[in-house]
């Protein structure tokens, strides 16, 4: 069995996460704290995007009103982000959390992280120990006998020792950094130091959408092709919704998990006698409202046409100023150049 399979289910809010439960989808909100309309607008455009548990960071007091309000009305359920304070940890447990994600190394130290356990025990939640390299306990940190992974690995292992002790076994665990390789490693650590857990995956302060997706894709990729992460989020300094709009294409890419259709296009070349790549950005635009977990090729010539792409379900393969519209490889129709888009988008609604 696979690392995934093996992990202890815990549920946020209805969203079953570890024991071998689809790998769940996650980004996080960065409206202001306060502003609950806004908040909630975000969670709806997450959730049409496919995102199926979403966090919200409380960085003071006078915000847990608002987080309060927008766990009452949100779709998805509610992670509380809490840093630096028990007390507002404690309190958005009582408000509503689904589940809380602090990081016991700066919550106030494990007196402190005992009352957090408490609350969560209290509502019955979840919480998610999350350990950065940015903030390592300040023993564990100065060791020079461990690696960076090392460090992240046994600190976590650390926390969920002192949890399960207590009695508290909801636990999903999450080690970042923003070096992919130190990623890899420590989340292959992890699941195999404390198999039991379920693991929120992904490489944190990765970037802009370009340098943050590679990041992502190439670090979490590897992990996820070898069983490891019960969930994901890829962190984008970017809107939320591409971040749900990337996890699901990378659980695609790998067999995983699917929604909505896969793009096929050919990199142009001098054979090329259309404006193939305005094509396929448009064709990409409209797919993101297809739930239909389809696959659809955009080729540039009938060398890259039905013949290579005779696997996608609808595709359309160009010539000169116009283009066939295929289905399983087989041409429905031919259209000029301006109707393209429109054709093919007919076509895969009639699929």
């Amino acid at each position: 069995m696979k690392p995934h399979e093996l992990t202890r289910q815990v549920m946020v809010g209805s969203v079953p996460m570890g024991g071998g439960a689809p790998i769940v989808v996650q980004s996080m909100l960065n409206a202001k704290a306060t502003d609950v309309d806004a908040n909630l607008r975000q969670i709806d455009a997450l959730a049409e995007a496919g995102c199926e548990v979403v966090r919200m960071a409380i960085p003071r007091k006078d915000c847990l009103d608002a987080f309060e309000a927008v766990c009452a009305k949100s779709p998805l359920p509610v992670v509380a982000d809490v840093h630096f304070s028990a007390e507002i940890a404690v309190q958005a447990a009582l408000r509503g959390a689904a589940k809380l994600r602090i990081n016991p190394g700066n919550i106030g130290g494990l007196e402190k992280t005992n009352e957090v356990i408490d609350a969560a025990k209290q509502v019955h939640i979840p919480i998610r120990i999350g350990v950065n390299a940015g903030s390592l306990d300040p023993e564990l940190k100065k060791r020079d006998d461990l690696t960076l992974p090392q460090k992240l690995a046994q600190s976590a292992a650390d926390y969920v020792e002192h949890f399960e002790n207590r009695g508290f076994t909801d636990i999903v665990v999450s080690a970042k950094a923003h070096d992919v390789q130190a990623i890899i490693e420590t989340n292959r650590l992890l699941a195999s130091m404390i198999p039991q857990v379920p693991l929120h995956i992904g490489v944190t302060e990765a970037g802009t959408a370009f340098q943050g997706l590679i990041k992502s894709a190439s670090g979490l990729g590897i992990l996820l092709e070898e069983g490891i992460g019960d969930t994901l989020r890829i962190s984008l300094t970017d809107d939320p919704v591409l971040e749900v709009r990337a996890c699901w294409t990378l659980l695609s890419a790998l067999s995983l998990r699917a929604r909505g259709p896969e793009l096929i296009s050919c990199p142009t070349c001098g054979r090329c006698q259309v404006d193939l790549i305005s094509l396929a950005k448009q064709v990409e635009e409209k797919l993101a409202f297809v739930e239909k977990p389809l696959k659809v090729a955009v080729m540039g010539c009938v060398v890259n046409g039905p013949g290579e792409a005779s696997d996608a379900d609808a595709g359309v393969a160009c010539g000169d100023g116009s283009g066939v519209v295929f289905v399983n490889g087989e041409v429905v129709k031919k259209v000029p150049e301006d109707l393209i888009v429109e054709a093919l988008m007919e076509t895969i609604s009639a699929l």
